[in-house]
């Protein structure tokens, strides 16, 4: 009984060990490189920081790991073209001033290309 309950122990701490799904953060030159996780351990997102803003290159995942969005913050704002992606269908949004300027749908269901 007593191992069974050390057996127990052992396994219930490594479960809760496997699900420490904290974020990570790295010194890289004047800028903090951010990763966020799925709470099952897949990439959320990852990008840096600069000055405690969102700056730069941002990448967002799905708990599949599959890529959903690409884009870059100046100084906390979104800015320039971004890129979601929905299965198959891709949609390019661009931002001016922190602001949706246009949306273009590039691909449809079948992967053919089209512009709305």
């Amino acid at each position: 009984m007593k191992k069974t309950l050390l057996f127990l122990a052992f396994v219930f701490s490594i479960c809760i060990y496997a699900q420490d799904n904290k974020p990570t953060f790295e010194k890289v030159g004047d800028m903090v490189k951010a990763t966020y996780y799925h709470n099952n351990g897949e990439i959320a997102q990852t990008g840096y920081y600069k000055d405690g803003k969102l700056h730069g290159e941002w990448e967002m995942f799905d708990e599949k790991g599959q890529k959903v969005a690409v884009g870059t913050y100046d100084m906390g704002k979104r800015a320039g073209k971004w890129l979601f992606w929905e299965g198959k269908m891709l949609k390019e949004v661009d931002f001016t001033d922190n602001r949706i300027a246009s949306v273009v749908q590039l691909k449809d269901s079948e992967g053919v290309v089209i512009k709305q």
